[in-house]
Protein backbone atom coordinates (compact mmCIF):
# COMPACT_ATOMS: atom_id res chain seq x y z
CA UNK A 1 0.00 0.00 0.00
CA UNK A 2 2.69 2.05 0.69
CA UNK A 3 4.69 1.77 -2.70
CA UNK A 4 0.86 1.83 -4.58
CA UNK A 5 0.25 5.51 -3.06
CA UNK A 6 3.78 6.82 -3.75
CA UNK A 7 3.22 5.79 -7.11
CA UNK A 8 -0.14 7.54 -6.98
CA UNK A 9 1.28 10.74 -5.81
CA UNK A 10 3.14 11.23 -9.09
CA UNK A 11 0.18 11.78 -11.11
CA UNK A 12 -1.43 14.67 -9.11
CA UNK A 13 2.48 15.96 -9.45
CA UNK A 14 2.16 15.34 -13.03
CA UNK A 15 -0.62 17.87 -13.09
CA UNK A 16 0.60 19.93 -10.66
CA UNK A 17 3.60 20.61 -13.14
CA UNK A 18 1.28 20.86 -16.32
CA UNK A 19 -1.14 23.48 -14.64
CA UNK A 20 1.76 25.97 -13.41
CA UNK A 21 4.50 24.99 -16.33
CA UNK A 22 2.33 25.01 -19.38
CA UNK A 23 -1.24 25.82 -18.97
CA UNK A 24 -0.85 28.85 -16.99
CA UNK A 25 1.89 30.44 -19.04
CA UNK A 26 -0.20 29.77 -22.03
CA UNK A 27 -3.98 31.18 -21.13
CA UNK A 28 -1.64 34.16 -20.08
CA UNK A 29 -0.02 34.28 -23.32
CA UNK A 30 -3.57 33.95 -24.88
CA UNK A 31 -4.78 36.41 -23.06
CA UNK A 32 -2.23 39.02 -23.82
CA UNK A 33 -2.28 38.51 -27.25
CA UNK A 34 -5.98 39.01 -27.10
CA UNK A 35 -5.30 41.95 -25.44
CA UNK A 36 -3.07 43.35 -27.60
CA UNK A 37 -5.01 42.29 -31.20
CA UNK A 38 -6.33 45.25 -33.43
CA UNK A 39 -8.93 45.47 -35.96
CA UNK A 40 -8.62 43.97 -39.12
CA UNK A 41 -7.93 46.41 -41.91
CA UNK A 42 -10.69 47.20 -43.81
CA UNK A 43 -12.11 44.79 -46.39
CA UNK A 44 -10.47 42.12 -44.68
CA UNK A 45 -12.10 38.79 -45.49
CA UNK A 46 -12.60 35.93 -42.50
CA UNK A 47 -9.83 33.69 -43.92
CA UNK A 48 -7.26 36.90 -43.76
CA UNK A 49 -5.82 38.48 -40.55
CA UNK A 50 -7.23 35.60 -38.13
CA UNK A 51 -5.00 37.71 -35.47
CA UNK A 52 -6.73 40.82 -35.66
CA UNK A 53 -10.28 41.40 -34.46
CA UNK A 54 -12.75 41.08 -37.06
CA UNK A 55 -16.82 41.76 -36.81
CA UNK A 56 -19.63 40.29 -38.88
CA UNK A 57 -23.01 40.57 -38.81
CA UNK A 58 -25.16 37.57 -38.11
CA UNK A 59 -29.19 36.59 -37.77
CA UNK A 60 -30.26 34.75 -34.92
CA UNK A 61 -31.78 31.55 -35.33
CA UNK A 62 -32.31 30.60 -31.85
CA UNK A 63 -30.87 30.22 -28.21
CA UNK A 64 -30.99 28.06 -24.93
CA UNK A 65 -31.44 29.53 -21.75
CA UNK A 66 -31.30 26.53 -19.34
CA UNK A 67 -30.45 27.30 -15.53
CA UNK A 68 -29.73 25.00 -12.97
CA UNK A 69 -29.37 21.12 -12.85
CA UNK A 70 -25.79 19.73 -13.88
CA UNK A 71 -26.06 21.05 -16.95
CA UNK A 72 -26.79 24.51 -17.55
CA UNK A 73 -26.73 25.65 -21.25
CA UNK A 74 -25.99 28.80 -22.52
CA UNK A 75 -25.96 29.13 -26.02
CA UNK A 76 -26.96 30.80 -29.18
CA UNK A 77 -27.30 29.81 -32.75
CA UNK A 78 -26.40 31.93 -35.40
CA UNK A 79 -26.05 31.78 -39.64
CA UNK A 80 -25.08 34.51 -42.16
CA UNK A 81 -26.03 35.49 -45.40
CA UNK A 82 -24.44 32.42 -47.35
CA UNK A 83 -24.95 28.53 -45.66
CA UNK A 84 -22.46 29.11 -42.34
CA UNK A 85 -24.37 28.19 -39.70
CA UNK A 86 -23.00 27.63 -35.78
CA UNK A 87 -23.38 27.57 -32.41
CA UNK A 88 -21.72 30.06 -30.12
CA UNK A 89 -21.60 29.05 -26.31
CA UNK A 90 -21.72 31.53 -23.33
CA UNK A 91 -21.02 31.38 -19.70
CA UNK A 92 -24.18 33.13 -18.06
CA UNK A 93 -27.13 34.31 -19.96
CA UNK A 94 -26.79 38.09 -19.50
CA UNK A 95 -26.15 40.92 -20.42
CA UNK A 96 -27.83 39.85 -23.86
CA UNK A 97 -28.26 36.44 -24.52
CA UNK A 98 -31.50 36.22 -22.43
CA UNK A 99 -32.53 39.41 -24.52
CA UNK A 100 -31.97 37.52 -28.02
CA UNK A 101 -35.05 36.60 -29.95
CA UNK A 102 -35.01 34.36 -33.31
CA UNK A 103 -34.64 36.75 -36.32
CA UNK A 104 -32.38 39.12 -34.49
CA UNK A 105 -29.79 40.52 -36.50
CA UNK A 106 -26.15 41.08 -34.20
CA UNK A 107 -22.67 41.96 -34.59
CA UNK A 108 -20.03 39.13 -34.00
CA UNK A 109 -16.36 39.58 -33.25
CA UNK A 110 -14.01 37.27 -34.65
CA UNK A 111 -10.63 36.70 -33.37
CA UNK A 112 -8.34 33.59 -34.58
CA UNK A 113 -11.33 31.90 -36.38
CA UNK A 114 -13.51 32.31 -33.15
CA UNK A 115 -16.42 34.07 -32.12
CA UNK A 116 -15.27 35.60 -28.97
CA UNK A 117 -18.24 38.66 -28.25
CA UNK A 118 -21.59 38.99 -29.70
CA UNK A 119 -23.52 42.68 -29.55
CA UNK A 120 -26.25 44.27 -30.34
CA UNK A 121 -27.93 47.98 -29.87
CA UNK A 122 -24.54 48.27 -27.97
CA UNK A 123 -24.76 45.74 -25.32
CA UNK A 124 -21.90 42.82 -25.76
CA UNK A 125 -21.41 39.77 -23.73
CA UNK A 126 -18.41 37.20 -24.19
CA UNK A 127 -18.94 33.88 -25.37
CA UNK A 128 -16.70 30.74 -23.69
CA UNK A 129 -14.33 31.04 -26.19
CA UNK A 130 -13.06 34.75 -24.92
CA UNK A 131 -9.54 34.72 -23.30
CA UNK A 132 -9.89 35.76 -19.22
CA UNK A 133 -7.65 36.61 -17.23
CA UNK A 134 -8.59 34.21 -14.71
CA UNK A 135 -5.13 32.77 -13.86
CA UNK A 136 -6.18 32.78 -10.26
CA UNK A 137 -7.99 29.11 -11.00
CA UNK A 138 -5.48 27.48 -12.83
CA UNK A 139 -3.28 28.65 -10.05
CA UNK A 140 -5.60 26.83 -7.53
CA UNK A 141 -6.30 23.69 -10.01
CA UNK A 142 -2.12 23.49 -9.92
CA UNK A 143 -2.31 23.88 -6.19
CA UNK A 144 -4.26 21.48 -5.24
CA UNK A 145 -2.90 19.15 -7.65
CA UNK A 146 -0.01 19.82 -5.65
CA UNK A 147 -1.78 19.14 -2.23
CA UNK A 148 -3.13 15.85 -3.10
CA UNK A 149 0.58 14.81 -4.53
CA UNK A 150 2.17 16.12 -1.19
CA UNK A 151 -1.03 14.03 0.97
CA UNK A 152 -0.47 10.49 -1.02
CA UNK A 153 2.93 10.67 -0.80
CA UNK A 154 3.15 11.53 2.74
CA UNK A 155 0.81 8.99 4.10
CA UNK A 156 2.41 6.01 1.79
CA UNK A 157 6.42 6.92 3.43
CA UNK A 158 4.65 6.25 6.02
CA UNK A 159 3.20 3.45 5.72
CA UNK A 160 6.90 2.22 4.13
CA UNK A 161 8.61 3.50 7.55
CA UNK A 162 6.20 2.31 9.92
CA UNK A 163 4.21 -0.36 8.73
CA UNK A 164 3.12 -1.36 12.12
CA UNK A 165 2.31 1.98 13.26
CA UNK A 166 1.31 4.14 10.61
CA UNK A 167 -1.87 5.65 12.91
CA UNK A 168 -3.06 8.59 11.69
CA UNK A 169 -2.05 8.65 8.54
CA UNK A 170 -5.37 6.72 7.33
CA UNK A 171 -8.05 7.54 5.06
CA UNK A 172 -10.66 7.57 7.75
CA UNK A 173 -10.59 10.13 9.36
CA UNK A 174 -7.28 11.80 8.59
CA UNK A 175 -7.03 11.39 4.92
CA UNK A 176 -10.38 12.76 4.39
CA UNK A 177 -10.22 15.42 6.68
CA UNK A 178 -7.13 16.47 4.62
CA UNK A 179 -8.58 15.95 1.12
CA UNK A 180 -11.41 18.74 1.93
CA UNK A 181 -9.58 21.02 3.69
CA UNK A 182 -7.15 20.75 0.88
CA UNK A 183 -10.40 21.44 -1.88
CA UNK A 184 -11.71 23.56 0.12
CA UNK A 185 -9.24 25.83 1.05
CA UNK A 186 -7.50 25.62 -2.91
CA UNK A 187 -10.92 26.87 -4.36
CA UNK A 188 -11.97 28.84 -1.31
CA UNK A 189 -9.08 31.06 -1.90
CA UNK A 190 -8.93 31.00 -5.84
CA UNK A 191 -12.67 31.80 -6.49
CA UNK A 192 -12.53 35.31 -4.39
CA UNK A 193 -8.81 35.66 -6.18
CA UNK A 194 -10.81 35.62 -9.58
CA UNK A 195 -13.55 38.34 -8.24
CA UNK A 196 -11.23 40.63 -6.63
CA UNK A 197 -8.18 40.46 -9.21
CA UNK A 198 -5.06 39.58 -6.91
CA UNK A 199 -2.22 38.13 -8.66
CA UNK A 200 -2.58 34.21 -9.47
CA UNK A 201 0.87 33.23 -7.21
CA UNK A 202 -1.19 34.56 -4.34
CA UNK A 203 -3.36 31.42 -4.52
CA UNK A 204 -0.31 28.85 -3.54
CA UNK A 205 1.06 31.44 -1.44
CA UNK A 206 -1.97 31.45 0.99
CA UNK A 207 -3.39 28.05 0.40
CA UNK A 208 -0.37 26.33 0.77
CA UNK A 209 0.52 27.20 4.25
CA UNK A 210 -3.02 27.28 5.73
CA UNK A 211 -3.36 23.92 4.38
CA UNK A 212 -0.01 22.50 6.05
CA UNK A 213 -0.86 24.19 9.45
CA UNK A 214 -4.55 22.46 9.38
CA UNK A 215 -2.97 18.99 8.44
CA UNK A 216 -0.43 19.89 11.55
CA UNK A 217 -2.99 20.57 13.82
CA UNK A 218 -5.37 17.90 12.69
CA UNK A 219 -2.28 15.27 13.20
CA UNK A 220 -1.71 16.79 16.46
CA UNK A 221 -5.19 16.10 18.03
CA UNK A 222 -5.48 12.55 16.50
CA UNK A 223 -2.40 11.22 18.04
CA UNK A 224 -4.00 10.91 21.44
CA UNK A 225 -6.47 9.02 20.07
CA UNK A 226 -3.92 6.47 17.78
CA UNK A 227 -1.86 5.89 21.13
CA UNK A 228 -4.95 4.62 23.01
CA UNK A 229 -6.00 2.51 19.90
CA UNK A 230 -9.06 4.36 18.98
Amino acid sequence: MGVLLILLSLIPAALCYVAFAAWLPADRELYRDYRAAEPCPTGATLQVGSDCLSTWPFTVVKTVVKNGGRNPTYEATLKDEGSWRGVVSFGDPGPLLDRLEPGDRVTATLWRRGIVVLSKDGVRQNSSDAPRDELQMNAALGTLAALLAAQAFTFGAVRLLRPRDYEPFTWNPYGRRQLFTGIGVSFGVGLPAVWIGIPWWTVPAVAVPVVVCTAALMHQSLRPRAADGV
